[in-house]
């Protein structure tokens, strides 16, 4: 079943990074400038776990950034809808490498089970 999620990951970066290229018609200095933004969200694990387990999920969330999506369409407003899908993207892209939404108690426990050095714990 894993191999199936992952093929699926796969399958939305592909999907989201073609329309920012294609539909949208993107750059690839942007692309690369803004793909891993989101994970500076890990910096707020630094002031306390729960703060940076919420950071990392907000900018993590593909609930969220359909509605970036959604929003640069409503306002006619292209950066944003690039923005949306390059974070999409993103998203895609660290599901595909295993790491999902964090539980607010440990930074290797996710939605898609545990990660790290805690990966023991699925067993």
């Amino acid at each position: 079943m894993k191999f199936i999620l992952k093929l699926e990951e796969l399958g939305l970066l592909i999907l989201f990074s073609v329309i920012y290229f294609y539909y949208f018609n993107g750059i690839w200095s942007l692309y690369l400038s803004l793909f891993f933004v989101p994970d500076i969200s890990f910096l707020l694990y630094l002031i306390t776990k729960k703060l940076g387990a919420i950071a990392y999920n907000i900018f993590h969330h593909k609930g969220v950034m359909a509605m970036v999506i959604l929003l640069g369409l409503l306002l006619n407003n292209q950066l944003i809808t690039k923005i949306g899908l390059i974070f999409m993207a993103h998203s895609c892209f660290d599901r595909l490498a295993g790491y999902g939404l964090k539980y607010l108690d440990n930074f290797d426990h996710t939605h898609l089970g545990w990660i790290g050095k805690s990966k023991h714990k699925n067993e």
